[in-house]
């Protein structure tokens, strides 16, 4: 089977919605030729085959103000052959089907690429999948237009993702919540909740720890870690918060994995707090770190209320970690309270420090909640996901003449 990924985000980004894309490409590459549209790093459009065996296709794109590493494809897009397939990124999407000759398109959002792929899979009968990795609040915050006009622009952001997801065959969502978001939200139902899985080879109880324990000043002390954006609806000031109030009596480390819009503002954070010289801020990790950063640490907490899925949890989950996670959007699926970890109120210091001082001061209680999380993270097995989806894209489509009736 020829499959064609769409992707607005893709590497180099870092975000979970292209880990997920670049992961299932490469899966899938076992058994079927895998190709995959996504933002150029550059004004070129090119097409190249990728050692992982997926070929790419980059579109032409320009950067995104204020969040370098970042781009985007503009809808003015010229076709890499626009003499003959027109202007636009309707066009260049065109073409690529038209070179391609994908027997499913499988698109990660309503984003401008995506959304030109599916109008001209459409055109051409094309058997379209929609995977919905979107919550307005990922992108709200960082507009300045105060609370009405994000409230306004929120309803509009999702009327806006049914309305292009409306042209896929079928839709899914990473979670149950995710799914029963988009359905409430308008995205044509049902949608069908497929986790986005997890390498359980690669993240798991145990990984070396000491030479990452010693890069990162973190001696034996016990390490309360987060790994993801620094950017706000994070609330990664909460965890910062909350550590102020713990720090002393259990002489913990807070180990902040990844880059933001808020590093700045939460290294001043600590400073104010007189927490400054416990909080190590890693910046980006290459991937082969990642699982040392988990097996380094005691407790994994994610304070975020924007959460589809939450893939660094499942990450920590696998690696056995006990987790704790604000009682907001799809975390409750995974931090199951008492059994995984804990659950807290969004935004509430310190009730997450109280459990943090919980699971800090009971080791053994710790480590069962961390064998519990492992238990359910196997779940999650990412070759379950590939498999769902492969089930997904051999669904018998009508013939041409099965429509027209």
């Amino acid at each position: 089977m020829r499959v064609l990924i769409g992707a607005d985000t893709y590497a180099p980004h870092v975000n979970g919605a292209s880990y997920f894309a670049q992961r299932l490409a490469v899966a899938l590459t076992a058994r079927h030729e895998v190709h995959v549209a996504a933002p150029s790093l550059g004004l070129r459009s090119h097409t190249v085959r990728t050692a992982t065996g997926v070929t790419e296709h980059r579109v032409r794109s320009l950067p995104i103000p204020g969040h370098p590493g970042y781009r985007f494809c503009p809808p003015w897009t010229p076709s890499a052959t626009a003499g003959r397939a027109g202007w636009g990124l309707r066009a260049e999407a065109a073409r690529i089907l038209d070179e391609v000759r994908p027997d499913v398109v499988h698109v990660q959002s309503h984003f401008p690429l995506c959304r030109a792929l599916i109008e001209a899979a459409r055109e051409r009968g094309l058997f379209v999948i929609a995977t919905n990795h979107f919550m307005p609040e990922n992108l709200l915050h960082y507009l300045p237009i105060g609370t009405a006009g994000r409230a306004n622009l929120h309803g509009w952001a999702w009327r806006d993702a049914a309305r292009v997801f409306t042209g896929a065959d079928i839709v899914t969502a990473p979670t149950p919540y995710a799914a029963a978001l988009a359905t409430l939200s308008g995205i044509p139902g049902p949608v069908l909740p497929i986790s986005c899985g997890i390498d359980l080879a690669r993240f798991r109880t145990e990984a070396p720890t000491a030479d990452f324990r010693r890069a990162h000043g973190l001696a034996a002390n016990p390490v309360i870690t987060y790994v993801g954006r620094l950017d706000a609806e994070k609330h990664i000031d909460v965890l910062i918060q909350s550590f102020a109030l713990i720090q002393r009596s259990t002489g913990a480390k807070l180990l902040l994995v990844g880059t933001g819009a808020e590093h700045r503002a939460l290294t001043t954070l600590a400073g104010d707090l007189g927490v400054a010289e416990h909080v190590v801020f890693t910046g980006f990790l290459p991937d082969e770190e990642l699982p040392s950063a988990y097996a380094a640490t005691t407790v994994f907490v994610n304070a975020g209320t924007a959460e589809l899925q939450s893939l660094v949890t499942l990450e920590a989950m696998a690696s056995g970690r006990p987790v704790i996670g604000a009682d907001a959007a799809a975390l409750p699926h995974l931090v199951l309270d008492g059994e995984t970890g804990y659950l807290f109120p969004p935004g509430d210091p310190a009730a997450l420090a109280d459990c943090l001082t919980r699971l800090l001061s009971d080791p053994v209680h710790a480590a069962a909640l961390g064998r519990r999380a492992r238990e359910v993270a196997e779940q999650h097995d990412a070759t379950h996901t590939t498999a769902a989806f492969e089930h997904l894209y051999a669904i018998p489509q009508p013939t041409p003449a099965e429509v027209a009736a």
